[in-house]
């Protein structure tokens, strides 16, 4: 069993971070921190664009990786070691439900949007997971502390 937390490299999503690191730790589970890339690539360059400078899918991956190792060591700084970081290639929503029923999740920790209106907190990944999660769903608020 594990806790999984969806990063998008917001705010928001460094204290879903931080929430995900306390309750897998009262959960005594492993942390999992998933973060969703395109993986698609057009056929042809943009006009302002070389075509020697176009990336590839694992370019994409390779960068996704990076910057997700540094935003859960932002978060958690020595704490991060223990966290598995997984990068899947789609959207993120089907991700993180597919990555929670891969490994058998516990809890799914997701940040809410940055928008303030009460309809638009939830954005489309977050109600994507909250309808077809395998387990319980913490939404946390960007403002959330823990301790």
């Amino acid at each position: 069993m594990t806790v999984v937390v969806g990063v998008d490299g917001s705010a928001g999503s460094q204290a879903a971070i931080r929430l995900a690191a306390t309750e897998a730790g009262y959960r005594t589970a492993p942390l999992l921190a998933v973060m969703a890339y395109s993986g698609e690539r057009t056929l042809g360059a943009p006009a302002s664009r070389p075509v020697s400078t176009l990336r590839t899918a694992a370019d994409e991956r390779a960068t996704t990786e990076a910057m997700l190792h540094d935003i859960v060591r932002d978060a958690l700084g020595d704490q991060a070691d223990g966290v598995t970081c997984r990068t899947v290639a789609g959207l993120p929503g089907h991700a993180l439900v597919t990555v929670a029923r891969e490994a058998d999740a516990q809890l799914i920790v997701l940040a809410t949007r940055r928008d303030g209106t009460v309809a638009r907190v939830l954005g489309a990944v977050s109600q994507h997971v909250l309808r077809n999660a395998p387990c319980p769903v913490l939404v946390v608020p960007d403002q959330a502390t823990v301790g």
